[in-house]
């Protein structure tokens, strides 16, 4: 009984408001249907980790008080004695995963495997709405280098790319101080994206704009197209920028394991076993930064803040890129499929279609849409890969 009273002395108010940010993911997660493989994990793992004495995260001690992981680096650093750990389950499978990019790379073989080039080769044009849509990426740069010195910056705004594994490469490999706040804004606003591009496209278009058809005709794509694809993709994306080569090369390699033909067990797999797999890995070790006294500090908010600001770039480019084009071109483009250049597949393609049918039931972008969603998540690797280039 004692030692209940005494677990129960060391809840603070930030415990419970971490209890509540979790409660909230697994809401949104059940309730809403928002990603639930991301944020159910992602919130349960968040009042895991905020238990008083939690053992799933590793904890650190100076004469038995506990003290933060960066108080006992610089005790451990200045020889002090009287210094100890306890191993948590969460803190080691970070990272064994996380912090050297297992988890996300590997993710990038099943997310290979489940897309379809085949909407994107048949009409190639499509891939410029995926490069105007990471827009939001260097304008948050921007804006982020404001606030935090440039590692964290680039960090933060590639959270633009709308690509959870990015973020968590790009974050890892430029030291920031901030990946918690970033992993877990680049997965919220993904599952959130529903609720983030619609206002912003109805904003930016007229009602004649978002019911302009785009009849769909496909061009036959021939397996040697297909299988040779993920292959020049990989190296153009290597000599263009070669710090993204693990992430393009991971994301291409599945495809091309889906495209060959002979490896359909592979494939399949990949698709389902593997990606379900990492994903409940990943979105319950992301919960390890999710600890009240590193995420509930003024940054944290700023930081939800630029990704948001990311967010709503990244889609605002894509639509007005596409209103560009059509000032030139006598058959006119819908601009709403310009929004679903981010990476969020299939998310944002999904969005765009159904706003498409909200305004006429016989406007079908869906393969339009996706189209230009793949070509978002090539271009968001590639931006990644480039912000590596630029700053490390």
């Amino acid at each position: 009984m004692s030692i209940l009273w005494e677990t129960i002395l060391q809840i603070n108010w930030q415990m419970i408001v971490m209890w509540v940010i979790g409660g909230i993911l697994i809401y949104l997660a059940i309730k809403k249907d928002m990603e639930p493989t991301l944020l159910l994990p992602m919130g349960f793992g968040a009042i895991l980790v905020n238990l008083p004495l939690s053992g799933a995260v590793t904890r650190y001690f100076q004469n038995g008080a506990e003290i933060t992981v960066q108080k006992y680096n610089e005790l451990l650093a200045a020889g002090e004695e009287g210094l100890s750990v306890t191993e948590g389950a969460l803190t080691t499978l970070f990272e064994a995963g996380i912090s050297n990019e297992l988890f996300p790379l590997i993710l990038f073989i099943g997310i290979g495997a489940m897309i379809d080039f085949g909407p994107l080769l048949s009409n190639p044009k499509l891939m410029i709405f995926g490069a105007a849509a990471q827009f939001g990426i260097f304008f948050t740069l921007c804006l982020a280098s404001v606030f935090f010195d440039i590692n964290d910056a680039a960090s933060i705004a590639i959270i633009g790319a709308a690509d959870g594994p990015t973020s968590i490469v790009v974050a890892n490999k430029l030291n920031s101080t901030y990946l918690g706040a970033i992993m877990v804004a680049a997965y919220s606003y993904m599952a959130l994206v529903p609720i983030i591009q619609p206002p912003v496209i109805k904003l930016l278009t007229t009602k004649e704009e978002r019911k302009i058809r785009m009849p769909y005709k496909p061009a036959a794509v021939s397996k040697t197209t297909r299988i040779l694809f993920p292959i020049i993709i990989t190296v153009v994306a290597g000599l263009v920028a070669p710090d993204s080569v693990s992430l393009v090369g991971f994301l291409m390699f599945g495809n091309l394991i889906r495209e060959c033909g002979v490896l359909d067990s592979l494939s399949e797999t990949a698709q389902k076993v593997l990606a379900n797999l990492i994903t409940i890995f990943l979105g319950i070790t992301i919960a390890t930064r999710m600890v009240w006294n590193e995420f509930l500090v003024p940054n944290t908010l700023l930081i939800l803040g630029l990704g948001l600001v990311a967010f709503i770039f990244d889609t605002a480019g894509g639509v007005l890129f596409a209103k560009l084009l059509n000032l030139f071109m006598k058959e006119k483009i819908n601009p709403m499929i310009g929004a679903a250049g981010i990476s969020a597949f299939p998310m944002s393609g999904r969005v765009v279609h159904k706003m498409g049918l909200k305004e006429d039931p016989q406007n079908f972008l869906l393969m339009h849409s996706i189209g230009v969603n793949v070509s978002g998540q090539i271009a968001s690797v590639i931006a990644g890969g480039l912000i590596l280039n630029f700053f490390m």
